[in-house]
C-alpha cells in the first residue's frame, strides 16, 4: 500500500502543531508495505524529537518493524529523545556498525545521557562504537556523581588564552575543525587552564580585530564545580539568565560547559518530578512503562494514603455516638474533609514550588506562614458562613450552622498553616518535601477537621 507524501501545508501544520496523525499513519502503512524508500522520505524531514515521538506512539510490533526496515538511518539525536523505556531495546536491537554511527556524532554530554541509565552491557556496546578519546571523555564524566555538573556538562568548548585580540581568536576558530555544534561564548583562560571571564560570540564577531578580547567579557560569567547539583546549575542559569557557564574541577581548571538547552532541560525535569511527586506517582513513571512498574510505583504511596485514611477513619469512630444521635452531621462530614484537603493542598503546592525555587527560605518563613494563615482565616470565615446558612436551612437547626462554620475556620486556617509548614519542615530534615508533603497535610487537615466538627456537634448539640 503506497501513501501520499505530506503537502507543503500539512508540513507547516505538523512544524505548528506537533506531529499530525496523517503523519504516523503514513509512516504505519510504508511500514506494512515494506517500502523503505517512502519511509525515509517520511522521515527525513521530520525533527529528531519529532521521530522519537512517533517510534514512542506506535505500538511495539509496529516499532520493532519500523527499525527493521529503517534502523540503518537512525542517528544519535532520535537515540537521545526517546523515553528511556523504549531507548533500551531498541538500541539493544540495532546493528553494533549503526549504533556506531548513530552515537559518533553526538556530543559528550548527550553521549552521557544516552549511556547513564542503560545497563552495563548496553553501556559497553554503546563506549565500544566511540573513538578512544571520546570513550575516555564520556568515561571520565560518568566517574562524576549522578545528577552532578560534570555528568551534564559537554567537553566540546572554546578556550583560548587571556591575553589573545578578537583577531586571534577569530582566526583559531576559523582554523579549527574540531568545534562544537553550537557554542555561545569564547571562554578565556589563564596559562594554568583557569577560567577567568568569557566573550560573546556576537562581540568577537563585531570587535576590531585589535581589541583585546580581556575588554569584552560578561559581567555575567560565573563558574561552576563539576559536583555541583544539576538542581543548582539549572538554578543558577534561570536565576542569572545564563547562556552558558563554565565547569571546573577541584582545582579550578576548566573541565567543560554547560549551555542553557541542557540546564532547561534539568528545569524542565525538574518541574516535571515535582508535579508527579505531589500526586504521590513515581517521578520515573512515564506513559511507556509495563502495567506492574506502573502499578507499583503507584501503590507505595496510595498505601501511605490509606493508613493516614485510617487514622481519620480513627478519630470519626471515636465519636460514632454523636454521629448516631444526629445522622446530619454524616452527611456534612465529607464538606469540612474536602474544603480542609483543597486548602492545604493549595497552600503545600505554593510552599513546594516556592521551595524549589528558593523564593521561600528561612528568613522570610515566618511572614509568608503568618500570611497562609490570614488566607485560611478569610477563607473559612466566608466559606464558614455560606454552609452555616446551608446547614441550617437544610437541617432545620441553627447551631449545627454554627458549629460546621467554626470548624470549617479551623480546619481552612490548620490546613493552610499545615500546608506551609510541614514543607518548610521536610525541606529541613532532609527530605524531599514535594515527595512527603502530601500524606502528612492531609492527615493534619482531615483529624484537625473532624476533631473540631464532631467536637464541636458534641459540647453544642447534644
Amino acid at each position: 500500500m503506497t501513501t501520499e507524501t505530506p503537502t507543503p501545508d500539512q508540513e507547516k501544520a505538523e512544524r505548528e502543531d506537533g506531529l499530525a496523525q496523517e503523519t504516523i499513519q503514513s509512516v504505519i502503512d510504508a511500514v506494512d508495505s515494506q517500502n523503505a524508500v517512502e519511509l525515509n522520505q517520511l522521515l527525513e524531514p521530520l525533527h529528531a524529537a519529532d521521530v522519537a515521538d512517533l517510534i514512542e506512539q506506535i505500538s511495539a510490533p509496529e516499532r520493532e518493524a519500523l527499525v527493521e526496515l529503517w534502523g540503518g538511518e537512525i542517528d544519535g539525536d532520535v537515540l537521545s529523545e526517546l523515553d528511556e523505556a523504549i531507548r533500551e531495546p531498541l538500541i539493544q536491537a540495532l546493528p553494533a556498525d549503526v549504533l556506531a554511527d548513530a552515537v559518533r556524532d553526538l556530543e559528550s554530554d548527550d553521549v552521557v545521557d544516552l549511556v547513564e541509565d542503560l545497563e552495563a552491557d548496553q553501556q559497553t556496546r554503546i563506549l565500544d562504537a566511540l573513538e578512544d578519546s571520546d570513550r575516555f571523555t564520556v568515561e571520565s564524566a560518568l566517574s562524576f556523581p549522578e545528577y552532578s555538573a560534570g555528568r551534564l556538562m559537554q567537553r566540546e568548548l572554546i578556550a583560548v588564552p587571556e591575553d589573545w585580540s578578537v583577531g586571534q581568536a577569530i582566526d583559531y576558530i576559523r582554523n579549527h575543525d574540531d568545534l562544537p555544534d553550537q557554542f555561545y561564548h569564547v571562554i578565556l583562560v589563564s596559562p594554568k587552564m583557569n577560567p577567568i571571564g568569557y566573550v560573546a560570540l556576537g562581540r568577537v564577531m563585531s570587535a576590531r580585530r585589535d581589541m583585546p578580547l580581556m575588554d569584552l567579557i560578561e559581567p555575567s560569567f560565573r563558574t561552576l564545580k563539576v559536583t555541583d547539583p544539576e538542581s543548582d546549575v539549572a538554578y543558577q542559569f534561570n536565576h542569572y539568565h545564563l547562556i552558558s557557564a563554565p565547569v571546573v574541577d577541584a582545582n579550578g581548571r576548566l573541565a567543560g560547559v554547560i549551555t542553557i538547552d541542557d540546564a532547561m532541560e534539568v528545569l524542565d525535569e525538574e518541574n516535571e518530578e515535582d508535579l508527579l511527586r505531589l500526586a504521590g506517582v513515581d517521578e520515573a513513571s512515564s506513559l511507556t512503562d509495563s502495567v506492574w512498574k506502573t502499578t507499583r510505583g503507584r501503590a507505595v504511596w496510595l498505601m501511605v494514603n490509606l493508613l493516614t485514611a485510617i487514622l481519620a477513619s480513627m478519630v470519626i469512630n471515636l465519636y460514632a455516638e454523636t454521629i448516631d444521635q444526629m445522622v446530619a452531621l454524616a452527611v456534612l462530614m465529607p464538606i469540612v474533609a474536602s474544603m480542609g484537603g483543597n486548602a492545604g493542598t493549595q497552600s503545600m503546592t505554593v510552599a513546594v514550588r516556592a521551595i524549589a525555587t528558593r523564593e521561600l527560605t528561612a528568613r522570610n518563613a515566618l511572614r509568608v506562614s503568618w500570611r497562609e494563615v490570614i488566607v485560611g482565616a478569610i477563607n473559612g470565615l466566608a466559606f464558614g458562613l455560606i454552609m452555616a446558612l446551608v446547614a441550617a436551612l437544610w437541617f432545620g437547626v441553627p447551631m449545627l450552622g454554627l458549629v460546621i462554620a467554626l470548624a470549617m475556620l479551623m480546619t481552612l486556617v490548620a490546613a493552610a498553616l499545615g500546608g506551609i509548614v510541614i514543607p518548610m519542615a521536610l525541606e529541613r530534615m532532609k527530605v524531599d518535601p514535594a515527595l512527603a508533603s502530601g500524606p502528612f497535610v492531609t492527615t493534619i487537615t482531615d483529624v484537625v477537621g473532624f476533631f473540631a466538627f464532631l467536637g464541636l456537634a458534641s459540647m453544642l448539640l447534644l
